[in-house]
């Protein structure tokens, strides 16, 4: 076996959980070998440098060996070398250290410790809207533009 698919190496190699991820991971322009994007479906050999990026960083390997079958993961680091540079573990930390103040917009809601942080870091509490008596508020005012439009339609 010289040359394996890059699509079936990554699955075998438990880069990604399932081929089918494996393979759309390439066809996305996520996978590159020699810094050209490549097709699930290009053939790989012992030697390639591959460069798989899952943001926000981007992970290279060196291929060892190779394998079609599905491997446990003690027998990976026989089959791939991790070549990835210090400054994306950098940057994988500093994603890490940062929490949710850069969360992407429509992640969802923050989680309840998320929550309490953003609240101490504010120093807003949450405000108890049964303190105020909103309804005789918004009552007196809607009496008072009733009476004014009454008392200009009367001229």
């Amino acid at each position: 076996m010289n040359e394996v698919r890059i699509d079936k190496w990554m699955w075998a190699t438990r880069i990604f959980k399932t081929r089918t991820i494996a393979a759309d991971a390439c066809k996305k322009g996520r996978v590159a070998v020699g810094g050209v994007n490549v097709k699930p479906s290009r053939m790989i050999k012992v030697g390639d440098v591959i460069a798989v990026r899952k943001p926000p960083i981007t992970f290279s390997f060196k291929v060892l060996a190779l394998s079609e079958q599905r491997m446990g993961a003690k027998l990976v680091p026989g089959f791939l070398e991790n070549v990835t540079t210090e400054d994306q573990y950098e940057i994988l930390k500093m994603n890490h250290m940062s929490g949710f103040i850069n969360r992407a917009r429509g992640l969802g809601r923050p989680t309840k410790k998320e929550r309490r942080d953003l609240e101490q870091f504010t120093g807003s509490e949450s405000v108890d809207w049964s303190d105020f008596d909103l309804d005789s508020f918004f009552d007196s005012d809607f009496e008072e533009d009733s009476d004014e439009n009454q008392d200009s339609s009367k001229q």
